[in-house]
């Protein structure tokens, strides 16, 4: 047997738990399938893709799509196999051996384990103990570790926090190198950082289309950042990376904004409406701006209420083994009677 890497040895791949369950809300996906239309389209622009050649390597139509949704030009447009795909090509250009990378915790842990893939030397800031961000701790951090690459998810995984416009201004004061503002759940919170990128900052947004457009198994994620980065993540990227389905299907799924806009909103009072229900149970919620909610059991530990959970058909995240979030659980809004189902199971495993 071949020995792996040594600073691979210690690390785990990241795990969900897939459980055979009637509700399942562990994995922050929209609770709902593409619009009616929606697969239609595309089975019928593939029925014109030449399969014996390669697909366009710059994916020049999607990113000229996702351009006009954000108001920006094709080449501050970056897109890969979902946005861990682009987390790593930022890593693999701009951080890796030699260079720190820089994440406050608890946070995504891909950041941290993708950093850490491609070499590079991890640093982890602590947030407060509301979960919110430290700006003292902040500036020590960029002070004292000088890091290349600084990850800020917002609204934060799996917290559901909102960073305010200032944590953000304030980032890109201290940061020495590049700023990234994960995004994965943007589109249900009140504010985006994508009006802050322009030529001159180091910051990229990073997006997905897993959550709002109902497309997690195409795997597509993409970045809007300055044309100079997006031009020199083309150094690290495979060949025709992105293949000609995720291309189709990414540029038909903006021919749905409308309808991904009604879910949007949809979701966000579903998420009102049950972090208001839990409230009235024996748990801490923390408040979210995602499309899922972060809780702790006051009274019947983290582990055993997931089991009574998942004993009543019904799965969530068990969190417990993340940094400071010991008994926590995060629930994904779901549809209606999903989250009634789990309200319900919820309520009779805290008993």
């Amino acid at each position: 047997m071949i020995p792996v890497r040594d600073d691979l040895r210690a690390l785990e791949g990241y795990h969900s738990a897939q459980v055979d369950v009637e509700v399942r809300l562990n994995t922050n996906e929209s609770p709902y399938e593409p619009p009616p239309g929606f697969n239609d389209a595309v089975a019928a622009e593939m029925s014109r893709v030449a399969w014996h050649r390669y697909p366009d390597r710059g994916a020049h139509d999607l990113r000229a799509a996702i351009a006009e949704l954000h108001n920006v030009g094709p080449d501050q447009v970056f897109a890969a196999n979902g946005s861990n795909e682009v987390l790593q090509s930022i890593l693999l250009a701009y951080a890796g051996p030699g260079r720190s990378v820089a994440t406050f915790e608890p946070t995504y842990k891909m950041h941290s384990q993708i950093a850490r893939v491609v070499g590079s030397t991890v640093v982890e800031g602590k947030r407060a103990a509301d979960f919110s961000l430290d700006l003292d701790e902040v500036d020590r951090t960029c002070a004292e570790h000088q890091p290349s690459v600084t990850f800020l998810t917002s609204p934060n995984n799996p917290t559901g926090l909102l960073e305010p416009r200032g944590n953000v201004d304030h980032l890109l004061d201290v940061a020495p190198g590049l700023v990234v503002v994960d995004e994965a759940y943007a589109q249900f919170a009140d504010w985006t950082a994508l009006d802050l990128v322009d030529e001159q900052r180091p910051l990229v947004v990073t997006r997905t289309f897993s959550k709002t457009w109902s497309m997690a198994a195409a795997r597509l994620g993409y970045l809007i950042g300055p044309t100079w980065l997006v031009a020199e993540l083309e150094k690290v990227v495979l060949p025709y990376h992105l293949d000609a389905l995720k291309q189709v299907a990414g540029r038909v799924a903006l021919r749905f904004t409308d309808d991904m806009n009604e879910r949007v909103s949809q979701l966000v009072s579903e998420r009102e409406r049950l972090a208001a229900a839990m409230r009235d149970l024996p748990v801490a919620v923390t408040p979210s701006s995602a499309n899922f909610i972060l809780f702790r059991p006051d009274t019947v530990p983290g582990a055993l209420v997931w089991q009574r959970l998942v004993d009543q058909s019904v799965l969530v995240r068990d969190c417990s083994s993340w940094p400071r979030l010991d008994n926590c659980l995060r629930v994904t809004v779901g549809t209606p009677a999903e989250n009634n189902a789990f309200l319900g199971a919820l309520e009779a495993s805290l008993t």
